[in-house]
């Protein structure tokens, strides 16, 4: 998917005003280094959505200070976190 195909979800979809500052870090932390995330940012990036959790994620491996990262593997770990992320909000506490 293009950056511009990107860009277009995430304005179309508002994906940039859906989660709190402290949430998106949690979130970019535990995926783009070694991090982990609250359960309260957890819930707010289930609220965000796969489809704007996707293009935030490409948009960010776009840019160019990113460049180094191997995209496959960000992908994958992306969609294991979101995948940590529904399992944990669907489990009974």
């Amino acid at each position: 998917m293009a950056a511009k195909e990107n860009d277009q979800i995430i304005k179309e979809n508002n994906c940039e005003t859906k989660m709190g500052l402290p949430c998106v870090l949690e979130a970019f932390n535990s995926i783009f280094e070694i991090g982990s995330i609250s359960n309260k940012c957890c819930g707010e990036l289930v609220v965000l959505g796969k489809v704007c959790h996707s293009a935030l994620v490409k948009r960010t491996l776009g840019n160019p200070l990113f460049r180094d990262l191997s995209a496959a593997t960000t992908i994958a770990k992306s969609i294991q976190t979101w995948n940590n992320f529904l399992a944990l909000i669907d489990s009974p506490s």
